[in-house]
C-alpha cells in the first residue's frame, strides 16, 4: 500500500520548500521550470497564507516522490 500522509493547506508551503531544497534546485531554477518568476516561488514558500496553493502542489509533485490529491472536505450531518 502506498504511503499516505494527511497535511493542511498551511503545511504545503512547508513541504514545497523542504522537498525543493532536498532536490538541489534554487528558487530561480525551480521558477524556469515551474514557469513563474522567483519571487513567487518565495511568496509561495515564505507566506502561506498566499493563495498560491496550486503552485506548492505542483512544487511537492515535481520535487517530491509524492503526488497531492486533495483538498479534502468533511460532511458532518446537522
Amino acid at each position: 500500500m502506498a504511503h499516505k500522509r494527511m497535511v493542511v493547506e498551511a503545511e504545503l508551503a512547508g513541504l514545497a520548500k523542504e522537498f525543493r531544497l532536498k532536490s538541489g534546485k534554487t528558487k530561480i531554477e525551480a521558477a524556469a521550470e515551474l514557469g513563474v518568476r522567483r519571487s513567487t516561488v518565495q511568496l509561495a514558500e515564505e507566506n502561506p497564507e498566499q493563495s498560491l496553493h496550486r503552485l506548492r502542489i505542483r512544487m511537492i509533485e515535481k520535487y517530491s516522490p509524492f503526488t497531492v490529491v486533495g483538498p479534502m472536505y468533511v460532511l458532518k450531518r446537522k
